[in-house]
């Protein structure tokens, strides 16, 4: 799917919804309002006290817009100012007994109206619904308060999924063949097949329900830990998750007794390199290959765990295989 079609089913997606909650009507939900007032309506419903400074900073609107709208639920009774308790110099906008009423009118509108469209789905459709939402919101609006990414040992399915998402994002990323997907699959395989807990660990990114990523550590033999299939979902890229999975890798593999932690990449995955080398890593090997298809150099990493500070690797952070979250 190219980035045309990617926005053309967006814009579709938008048209239908707008329709679909009536948003191009003259009055919202049959009232006087239009979308915009009801919307500030409700803000000033929900805080009681708010100036008008903060209210346009969250709402994004034309400031000029905004005071005729203010003006306007003065005029009508809605809202009123009050001096701010912490500058005298200040006002606050404060919605009235009958503001706070029509503002709980148009919520309970909004809810019958929503309740209407949703009666003709069974329980498993309406949890579908609320969960594809909550992704878009999601990929939308990185910045919005989120559920905390939690880090999770592997269980049933994990391994899969790890071989699915990683191998078509390279693919999708770096037109490597399928070598690669044979490569990640050979990994995962031999980590479930002889996996040993007191010697290795693969962590799970999780947010609600969701993987957004992993890595692991496999025995390399003796002394040897190695960090294998660092991998993030593009959403989950630039949040520090990437590092925060690294970091865990070296205080497992320095807690499981080993003395170096190895990794091998390829020199096009800068984010997962300069990750590598912030962390200490140092670069030992390099030697030119075409195993994926296009020509890349690919880079053994090592990492001394013998000389890292003691404070750089808390011994409590990991027992017996829990992640202490």
């Amino acid at each position: 799917m190219t980035d045309i079609d990617v926005i053309d089913d967006v814009r579709a997606f938008n048209r239908f919804y707008t329709n679909k909650l009536g948003l191009l009507a003259k009055g919202y939900l049959d009232t006087a309002y239009a979308l915009t007032e009801a919307r500030i309506l409700y803000e000033l419903g929900a805080r009681q006290y708010i100036s008008a400074t903060e209210l346009n900073r969250e709402l994004g609107l034309d400031p000029a817009y905004l005071s005729r709208v203010l003006k306007k639920f003065r005029q009508t009774g809605l809202i009123d100012s009050v001096p701010d308790p912490a500058d005298g110099r200040s006002q606050t906008l404060h919605v009235t007994s009958t503001g706070q009423a029509e503002s709980e009118r148009l919520g309970e509108l909004s809810r019958q109206q929503l309740a209407g469209e949703l009666q003709h789905l069974d329980e498993a459709g309406t949890q579908d619904l609320v969960r594809s939402m909550q992704t878009i919101r999601r990929l939308f609006d990185r910045e919005a308060a989120a559920s905390p990414v939690v880090l999770r040992p592997h269980r049933i399915g994990d391994m899969g999924w790890i071989i699915e998402r990683q191998s078509v994002a390279y693919t999708h990323e770096y037109a490597w063949n399928g070598m690669f997907e044979a490569l990640v699959a050979e990994v995962a395989g031999k980590f479930i097949a002889h996996f040993n807990p007191q010697r290795e660990y693969c962590w799970i990114a999780e947010r609600d329900g969701e993987r957004l990523g992993s890595v692991l550590v496999a025995d390399g033999g003796g002394p040897v830990a190695k960090l294998r299939l660092l991998y993030l979902e593009p959403q989950a890229r630039g949040l520090g998750l990437g590092r925060r999975l690294v970091d865990e890798c070296v205080q497992f593999a320095r807690a499981s007794g080993y003395r170096t932690l190895a990794l091998w990449t390829n020199d096009n995955l800068t984010a997962a390199i300069h990750i590598y080398r912030s962390a200490g890593f140092k670069l030992v090997a390099e030697e030119k290959h075409q195993l994926f298809g296009p020509a890349c150099i690919g880079q053994t990493w090592e990492l001394d765990l013998s000389a890292l500070p003691k404070s750089n690797c808390p011994q409590d952070h990991v027992s017996n295989g829990a992640i202490r979250q």
